[in-house]
């Protein structure tokens, strides 16, 4: 192809890499996520809402949103599992099955309209889906953000006032 080069991969001079990371310690990123996280029923799981943590927030954060939703679903039009937010930036994670009713941060709806944690359930047969796990970094204080936010409706909250985000990708089929 004429006109393309190779894409080098940025050096940092011996340094470590600086940056918002997002781990999670149900999976590696881009490894199989455990059927526990799964939805209940057909779908093989218990609906246990994923573990996630972050690190290496930038300086003026207050608060993080976690997102998570399957591309690949809906006949590649994107599903909306979790939608959280206001969550206070120095926590650092959410633990495995924390996404219940009172939990100290709000939930958004999901594809169903829950406001819950909805455990994956891609059609039996399909090639595994690709569930990101996202971490948005933000200037706003926790509890700044109404509650019932959709996914696209927390996005449009959050311009003007992310200051970075990460994901990681999990694969999960059944």
């Amino acid at each position: 192809m004429a006109g393309c080069t190779a894409m080098q991969p940025a050096t940092t001079g011996g340094k470590a890499p600086t940056g918002l990371k997002v781990t999670s310690s149900a999976f590696a990123d881009n490894g199989v996520i455990p059927a526990d996280h799964g939805g209940v029923g057909d779908c093989g799981g218990k609906n246990v809402s994923l573990p996630v943590a972050w690190s290496n927030l930038p300086a003026k954060a207050k608060s993080v949103a976690v997102l998570l939703s399957d591309p690949d679903g809906a006949a590649g039009l994107g599903v909306s599992h979790w939608v959280a937010y206001n969550i206070a930036a120095e926590r650092g994670q959410l633990k495995a099955g924390e996404a219940q009713p009172g939990a100290d941060f709000t939930m958004g709806p999901n594809v169903a309209g829950a406001t819950a944690y909805r455990g994956m359930c891609p059609p039996v047969g399909d090639q595994p889906h690709h569930y990101t796990l996202t971490v948005v970094a933000s200037d706003l204080a926790p509890g700044a953000l109404p509650a019932g936010l959709s996914r696209d409706a927390l996005l449009a909250a959050l311009k003007g006032h992310a200051l970075g985000g990460q994901s990681v990708v999990g694969l999960y089929s059944r």
